[in-house]
């Protein structure tokens, strides 16, 4: 893609949506074409990389905790039966 014909202001916020939708070696342009396409409601990646890699892996050790809870409870019912 050659140089912008146009400018446009986007807020902060919507600059760093852009942002967080850019993938490697993709311009401003090539994500609000992607974004605006047809297809781009339907985009697989659109919900991926919202989570630090630090707040995903304490989800991760929340769930495995709740998971665990959930089966020693399930394992004292089902004794108590």
């Amino acid at each position: 893609m050659g140089a912008a014909d146009e400018q446009i202001r986007v807020s902060e916020t919507v600059k760093q949506e852009i942002e967080r939708r850019r993938r490697e070696g993709e311009s401003y342009n090539d994500v609000l074409e992607r974004m605006f396409s047809p297809a781009g409601d339907r985009d697989f990646l659109a919900g991926f990389g919202r989570w630090s890699d630090e707040r995903a892996d304490r989800a991760r050790e929340v769930r495995e905790k709740y998971k665990k809870k959930s089966k020693e409870r399930m394992r004292r019912r089902s004794e108590n039966a």
